[in-house]
């Protein structure tokens, strides 16, 4: 017969000793791939996006802004335009989707940097907008086209002017 040198206690607390050790260890490593992306969309705000459900360049543009650090909620909708009257989005800026962020309006395929800058210098204004679908801009690349060059458009109560002027989805 086989006798245990360790008294049954020892052995239990040398066992729950291990276990612990090992739930720190795994809680460590959950913790830790939590706080990469959380790092990463420090300090940047959630932007809510309102789309039509079937749209996949909407999607396209929801994929970059998430890739770039942001949190979003998506809400699909087939009335997203009653979503952009209520926002004052001018008709001639009108796009496919539209965000919303810290108090900004988001419409078109913004670029994420454009995006940033704005929240960074904080103008007057109603917000940001790429008006139609330049091949291109985020959500909006296809492979065996050259990008467009395309302004991103502040706008709001006083106006509209060229924020940043894009080819592709870099800064031109």
């Amino acid at each position: 017969m086989f006798t245990n040198p360790i008294p049954e206690t020892q052995e239990s607390a040398m066992s729950n000793a291990f276990a612990c050790t090992r739930r720190a260890f795994v809680a460590g490593l959950a913790g830790a791939a939590v706080a990469g992306p959380l790092r990463a969309v420090e300090g940047l705000p959630k932007v809510t996006v309102t789309k039509d459900p079937s749209c996949g360049c909407c999607s396209g543009w929801v994929d970059h802004l998430k890739q770039a650090g942001f949190l979003l909620a998506v809400i699909e909708t087939p009335e997203f335009n009653r979503v952009k009257t209520r926002l004052g989005v001018p008709k001639a800026l009108a796009a496919c989707h539209t965000g919303e962020a810290a108090g900004y309006v988001i419409e078109g395929h913004v670029p994420a940097m454009a995006i940033r800058r704005l929240l960074a210098e904080k103008p007057q204004a109603t917000g940001l907008a790429v008006p139609g679908m330049p091949v291109g801009s985020p959500g909006m690349e296809v492979e065996s086209m050259e990008p467009d060059t395309y302004d991103v458009v502040l706008f709001g109560p006083s106006g509209q002017r060229t924020f940043a002027r894009y080819r592709g989805g870099q800064e031109a």
